[in-house]
């Protein structure tokens, strides 16, 4: 990858690369260890960032060994096996080292030193693939990154897990503070917590009942840039649940029973879309939020790629497809995210009403999949992908299509608890001990039950196996409709 100084650098570390490797670190003997990290990269916007896909633990006095110019050093061998590997996968080499201290770190002369003389050779080996080296200290982190043309610092060092945590090589002064209209709010999550959000960049697919909730709440919030996805225009059954429509929206007057089907038609392709709604929505409570609205599928390849630049995903949209794209995006590019939804089963003969629910479930890169708890059903794909004309034509039975009852109350409940979860894990409030479970609330019961998601080595999208998309990001392919070549032909999304 060629230098870039438009552009700003990230390393972000999934819960199974940070974890071992803060232990590795920051162990009781106060002492400096070693590690090397292989990790995939994404042009996303402009950023670019590096994803911790791999991590090697060197041993001391084995492969981490006293130094000759400086205090310790990765072996030639633990440094040759590791570069190959890298080259072999075409992943980004980072060697690892930390220094003691806690809210800043820097290289020392030693490490600069070391990397201007070994780092020219290593690209070689590697066959250009970015090298470089991070150190950290407890709270704080620093990176050099050689690339083709020239070197780049590491902006920020992002760890994903029960909290997600900002390293950058000085621990960021405090904010002046949050201002009178998010006072109440800061103080819970402080100055820094609104700050952090006012950074956040956060991508909605579906805003319906559930996904326009979310919306609502982001932005009052202070969260600084909403991605709005979603094809549809607003329909009259919508009203009692999409936050902020109306029934002029809907056309409401021109959709009657009584009114002519020509004009019914036409009524419904100038309704509202569901979009615009939310960005309407969004800039009444703020008119400083960044809204970038995509009136179209998330399987579109451009949506995909917009989303890829996102520090979290709210999935809120229940089509097999949305799925797809929305998990893939979680894995290959190392953004969190949460489902959400709710369901009121109906027998369709005795109309019997069944277990009723809102459900959370987050989707964290390499720990909770969607494609491992079967939740992403490969016949409904394939449903998806038939025309109306060649669903019909495969029914057995001839009956319309029968909506789903749905409840705005059912709705508040999976929006509000998935966001609280998104505000507590951003801020570091959450408790560290929690695992993550997907969580149903039954309000026919009054009870919450919780699942224990499962974990599949070999899937093919967050597993360990080297066909996994897992922190792959440029390398893989999204499930999208649309070829990458198209990506430069596709207009330019809506901002306001």
């Amino acid at each position: 990858m060629a230098f870039d100084p438009s552009l700003t650098y990230e390393l972000v570390l999934p819960s199974r690369v940070w974890t071992p490797l803060e232990a590795h670190l920051f162990r009781d003997d106060h002492d400096e260890h070693g590690a090397v990290i292989a990790a995939g990269v994404a042009r996303v916007g402009d950023r670019v960032r590096l994803l911790g896909r791999h991590v090697f633990l060197a041993e001391d006095g084995v492969s981490y060994v006293p130094g000759k110019r400086g205090y310790r050093m990765l072996t030639a061998e633990f440094v040759r096996d590791q570069a190959l590997f890298c080259r072999d996968e075409k992943l980004a080499y980072l060697a690892i080292h930390n220094h003691f201290g806690a809210d800043s770190v820097s290289f020392s002369s030693d490490d600069l030193q070391s990397h201007e003389r070994g780092y020219p050779a290593l690209r070689d080996v590697t066959r250009g693939q970015i090298v470089g080296a991070v150190v950290f200290a407890k709270n704080a982190a620093a990176g050099d990154l050689w690339l083709d043309s020239g070197r780049a610092p590491l902006k920020v060092v992002r760890a994903l897990g029960a909290n997600v945590v900002e390293m950058y090589p000085r621990v960021p002064a405090r904010p002046n503070g949050a201002g009178v209209e998010h006072d109440r709010q800061a103080r819970l999550f402080g100055d820094r917590g609104q700050a952090l959000l006012a950074r956040q960049r956060v991508g909605i697919i579906g805003l319906g009942g559930v996904g326009s909730l979310v919306a609502e709440y982001l932005s009052r919030l202070g969260v600084g840039v909403l991605v709005l996805v979603d094809p549809d225009r607003l329909e009259p059954s919508n009203l009692p649940r999409v936050v902020g429509s109306s029934r002029r929206d809907a056309m409401l007057p021109l959709t009657g029973p009584g009114v002519p089907a020509g004009v019914r038609k036409r009524a419904a392709r100038v309704a509202k879309l569901k979009v615009d709604i939310a960005n309407r929505e969004a800039r009444r409570s703020r008119c400083d939020i960044e809204i970038v609205r995509h009136p179209k599928s998330v399987t579109g390849d451009d949506v995909a790629r917009d989303l890829a630049a996102c520090d979290y995903l709210f999935l809120a949209a229940d089509s097999m497809q949305a799925r797809l794209v929305f998990n893939a995006l979680v894995h290959q590019f190392l953004i969190p995210g949460t489902q959400l939804g709710a369901k009121v089963p109906v027998d369709l003969k005795t109309g019997e009403v069944g277990r009723v629910f809102s459900v959370v479930r987050p989707i964290m890169p390499g720990e909770t999949c969607l494609s491992c708890n079967g939740l992403i059903s490969a016949s409904k794909l394939q449903e998806e992908a038939l025309t109306p004309e060649e669903r019909r034509a495969q029914r057995y039975v001839d009956e319309p299509d029968i909506p789903a009852p749905s409840v705005i109350t059912l709705n508040a409940v999976a929006a509000a608890h998935g966001v609280n979860d998104y505000l507590f894990r951003l801020t570091g409030l959450r408790d560290a001990r929690l695992k993550e479970e997907f969580v149903y609330y039954e309000p026919r019961t009054g009870s919450s039950r919780i699942e224990e998601p499962r974990h599949d080595h070999d899937c093919l999208e967050c597993g360990e196996i080297a066909a996994s998309r897992f922190a792959r990001g440029d390398l893989a392919s999204l499930p999208t409709e649309e070829p990458p070549r198209k990506r430069r032909r596709r207009s330019a999304p809506s901002r306001t």
